[in-house]
């Protein structure tokens, strides 16, 4: 499983669709004289991502038909990524490392079981794709954070029933 790609695209090429979408970032010319450069291919990426996923959820969420809305997207997603299943999870991984990483500088103090929830999943796809390639010790440590992570959905479960009345506050010792 390769997730290089074979047509790498440039920031420069990255700003122009960003451009061409009208939600290109704002670079000072002081600070970029001659534009985006290689440095900022990422940041770029991340820019290019949230106008596809703020135009994905604007299109998805004012149809009637909403989850044969989503489906048609699934489609075209996987048309992109293709048949690779291992190619497949490592991106669906990244994705919710992403949301994970996003949940947790999203508040001051975020509740503990709402990021915990996709790094565990993340986590949980890791240690696949690390035992599908052999990789014992990087298994260990991804279930060792996506149990981790684990405990802190229980809490947050935990916490939403106090929050509720449904359970009462463990005393401390």
């Amino acid at each position: 499983m390769s997730i290089r790609s074979e047509h790498p695209v440039n920031a420069d090429q990255i700003y122009r669709a960003l451009v061409a979408l009208g939600a290109e970032p704002v670079l000072d010319p002081e600070l970029w004289p001659e534009g985006p450069q290689e440095d900022d291919r990422l940041r770029l990426l991340g820019a290019l991502l949230a106008k596809t996923e703020l135009e994905i959820t604007a299109s998805t969420r004012m149809a009637n038909e909403q989850m044969e809305d989503v489906a048609e997207v699934v489609v075209g997603w996987a048309e992109q990524v293709g048949p690779d299943s291992g190619l497949t999870a490592n991106v669906l991984s990244n994705r919710l490392e992403r949301t994970g990483v996003q949940l947790m500088g999203e508040e001051e103090e975020t509740p503990p079981g709402r990021a915990a929830s996709f790094m565990a999943a993340a986590d949980a796809f890791g240690a696949h794709l690390s035992f599908q390639r052999g990789d014992a010790e990087a298994v260990r440590k991804a279930l060792g954070r996506a149990e981790a992570s684990v405990i802190g959905i229980l809490q947050g479960i935990h916490g939403l029933r106090i929050a509720i009345g449904d359970a009462e506050e463990e005393p401390e010792d």
